[in-house]
């Protein structure tokens, strides 16, 4: 009797895993998170199209990204975390320009200040300032943020805080995607 119940108890849970998509999909992502990097947001062609005024390299859109992997990060002259990120991401940039597109969009500064930070710094990773407007899938909410996207614009990894962006794990999943 006692093993018939938990039986019955077992297929009843089975069942409930299979038949409710919200259960399913829910463990899914919870133990399979390639399946959430397959549904993940992609960024279509008019999200792409972004005017971007040149600081330190030659004005373009964002279009032109396009194809290859993309490290998109928005922050500004006036954000502490993001000033505190900086040094990494011009690692990460020393180490992977060849590998990996590196697009800098100062939000919400001056042309003049974020001119004088790249050079006070010995910054040369590409800075930008758009003059367009940015498509709500990537415009932040919080300062820094960075996508990682892919070659197809399926956005890997969002991170809204400070992050730094010289570690061996970042640079183990971008030798994953550009393979």
């Amino acid at each position: 009797m006692k093993k018939n119940l938990i039986y019955l108890v077992l297929i009843i849970i089975i069942a409930g895993v299979a038949f409710i998509p919200g259960v399913k999909n829910f463990l899914k992502d919870q133990f399979f998170p390639v399946a959430t990097i397959e549904n993940a947001v992609h960024i279509s062609e008019v999200d792409y199209d972004i005017d971007l005024q040149g600081i330190n390299v030659p004005s373009t859109n964002l279009k032109n990204f396009k194809n290859k992997p993309l490290f998109l990060n928005f922050w500004g002259t006036w954000c502490p975390p993001c000033i505190k990120e900086w040094p990494t991401i011009q690692k990460l940039y020393d180490s992977r320009k060849g590998n990996i597109n590196f697009v800098l969009i100062a939000m919400k500064d001056d042309e003049a200040k974020v001119r004088r930070f790249l050079q006070e710094n010995n910054y040369t990773v590409p800075v930008y300032i758009a003059q367009s407007p940015i498509s709500e899938k990537v415009l932040p909410k919080a300062f820094p943020t960075t996508f990682l996207l892919d070659q197809n614009g399926r956005i890997l990894i969002k991170e809204d805080a400070y992050t730094d962006w010289n570690t061996e794990s970042v640079h183990q999943f971008i030798d994953n995607i550009i393979k």
